[in-house]
């Protein structure tokens, strides 16, 4: 499979383009059927960490005490069914209508063929949302949630959307919430175009530990490492930090994995 940032066509795709806009080019893409960087199925890297659940900082769900997830940019919704099969009420959000008809697609496909086996004692909902990631609102959605998954969607907005993307992560955790990154690409350079942008983990360190505030950034605006610091006490705090053992082959160069995963909590906790 062609990775994401092996592909060369999407940063020529977007060259020119104003972040506030790039949401209109994915939807194109959707239309067109031009999605190079789904992965054709759900990261192993966030089921075993939900599995191992180090230091138990996840909220897993149960029968008495249901837990909501939420999948921003969810493409085909594999990470959507792999949560759903853990027993979370998962919402899939996309700005396309086009990638939600093909996750529904996918859903009832990969059900019907016995996929995405239930894992604990229910099977979570499932509800899919077409929305803007930054709307204020978004329609007959309760938020905020008990988890949310980023995956490829970090790394799809322009650096300079980074702090609104963090501030509205903020925002829609809940209290004890977590939010679970696989950060990717790790090791792509600031000087290389996107997207995927570059997202090493001074990338996440800097926009959550001070959500919604401008982080100091080199030349090509990737976030100086050295300038890093401590989470705000109205930031976000990483839990956990960790190469994955099984990541997506994207994510790997040579049988060595590139990927990390980090969890997050407010810091206030």
């Amino acid at each position: 499979m062609v990775g994401l940032n092996q592909q060369p066509m999407l940063p020529k795709l977007f060259e020119g383009v104003m972040p506030q806009e790039h949401h209109t080019k994915w939807v194109k893409c959707w239309e067109d059927k031009l999605t190079p960087w789904d992965r054709g199925g759900p990261s192993m890297a966030l089921y075993d960490l939900i599995k191992d659940n180090p230091n138990e900082v996840i909220p897993l769900p149960s029968e008495s005490a249901p837990k909501t997830a939420l999948v921003p940019g969810c493409g085909r919704g594999h990470d959507v069914l792999l949560l759903s099969s853990l027993g979370y009420d998962v919402y899939g959000l996309d700005v396309s209508s086009h990638a939600l008809e093909a996750a529904k697609e996918n859903a009832e496909k990969a059900l019907a063929e016995g996929l995405y086996k239930t894992k604990g004692n229910r099977r979570g909902t499932i509800t899919w949302i077409a929305q803007d990631f930054f709307a204020e609102q978004w329609k007959d959605v309760q938020t905020p949630f008990d988890l949310i998954f980023d995956y490829t969607f970090f790394c799809a907005l322009p650096p300079p959307m980074r702090p609104a993307w963090a501030s509205r992560m903020k925002s829609l955790l809940s209290p004890g919430g977590r939010l679970i990154c696989l950060e990717f690409p790790s090791e792509k350079k600031s000087s290389e175009p996107g997207p995927p942008w570059a997202a090493p983990p001074t990338e996440y360190l800097g926009y959550l530990s001070d959500p919604g505030a401008q982080p100091e950034t080199d030349e090509h605006g990737g976030v100086i490492a050295e300038k890093t610091r401590s989470a705000m006490p109205s930031g976000l705090k990483r839990l956990v930090h960790i190469k994955p053992t099984r990541t997506h082959e994207n994510g790997t160069e040579d049988g060595r994995v590139q990927d990390y995963i980090s969890v997050w909590a407010h810091a206030s906790e």
